[in-house]
């Protein structure tokens, strides 16, 4: 079952067209990255799933049930982690989660065991400050205990962890893989690289629309074009290789040429290669091919939808 479900999502502020026509669908267990540029629309997207946006067009369901504006029953099932998270400077942290656990009208006897297994989960259990004290890092995973204590179904995180140094993303990224043992996340960034470390499927959103979508097998995959490297063991393989492969663009390596570069291969240029070399008995050191990134999906499409738009692609 999808988590949450999204088609056609529109919306407009004023002249500004944010989001023209956005669909993905988010499966139930997963952990999802939200991929965009600042200003992309990911947080409008995010709003409008919970329910504080109206939209101009499209429909959104969690869990089956549509998403309305305003007082919508959905968020039962959703716990949310804005940007900036505010909390009571004065308070510790069981002293929140006490006051988060009373206002939603969780029972007094089921508060105590359940705000000391959420600060485990982000690891603040034997933190005894006050929140006041705390780094931005520590705020972030306790506004992740504070969205999962009524044990929500979905939970969304805005740029969990932006503007945070590499030891807080750390933290915040560990959080919420422990958290994926009993809630599907989502989670908003522009920081490819926490995507890769613990996303089983994501989608890329550029100029309001989505522009690539799938698991990371499917998007390190879709990436129809690499470089492929192949080494000679000696000279005379070297020569032979330049003259059965033209196009092939010698490098320099530690000791002289050896390696012929093939830029912007494909699958099937790869494996020619290296069936001509069993063939002919070519003597190479190793064949290597260049893996696709986040990184490369992410320029690629967004470079191709600049492209088709008339505007400078990124590269």
């Amino acid at each position: 079952m999808n988590a949450l479900e999204i088609e056609g999502l529109k919306k407009r502020f004023g002249t500004k067209e944010v989001l023209k026509g956005v669909s993905f669908s988010v499966p139930e267990g997963c952990i999802f990255g939200f991929i965009g540029q600042n200003g992309a629309g990911k947080t409008t997207t995010m709003k409008t799933v919970l329910g504080l946006l109206q939209k101009d067009a499209g429909e959104i369901r969690v869990f089956g049930e549509p998403v309305t504006y305003g007082n919508t029953k959905t968020n039962r099932m959703v716990g949310y982690l804005p940007d900036v998270p505010e909390f009571y400077d004065y308070m510790t942290t069981k002293e929140y989660l006490r006051l988060c656990a009373d206002i939603t009208g969780m029972p007094k006897k089921e508060q105590k065991s359940r705000i000391d297994e959420m600060l485990e989960t982000v690891g603040l259990a034997g933190e005894k400050h006050r929140i006041g004290g705390f780094s931005r890092g520590m705020k972030q995973r306790l506004g992740i205990a504070q969205a999962l204590l009524n044990k929500p179904k979905l939970l969304i995180c805005d740029e969990p962890t932006s503007a945070l140094d590499p030891m807080g993303r750390k933290e915040i990224l560990d959080a919420l893989l422990a958290a994926k043992k009993e809630t599907t996340i989502i989670f908003s960034t522009h920081i490819l690289s926490d995507v890769e470390r613990i996303s089983d499927r994501a989608a890329i959103l550029h100029d309001g629309r989505i522009v690539r979508e799938g698991t990371m097998e499917e998007l390190h995959r879709v990436r129809s074009e690499r470089d492929f490297f192949v080494s000679a063991a000696n000279q005379q393989s070297f020569i032979r290789l330049a003259e059965l492969f033209p196009n092939m663009i010698p490098e320099e390596e530690q000791g002289g040429i050896s390696r012929l570069l093939w830029k912007h291969g494909g699958a099937e240029d790869f494996r020619r290669v290296l069936k001509t070399v069993a063939e002919e008995s070519i003597d190479i050191e190793k064949a290597e091919w260049k893996e696709s990134t986040l990184e490369d999906q992410f320029l690629e499409a967004v470079g191709k939808v600049d492209s088709e738009d008339g505007r400078e692609a990124v590269r």
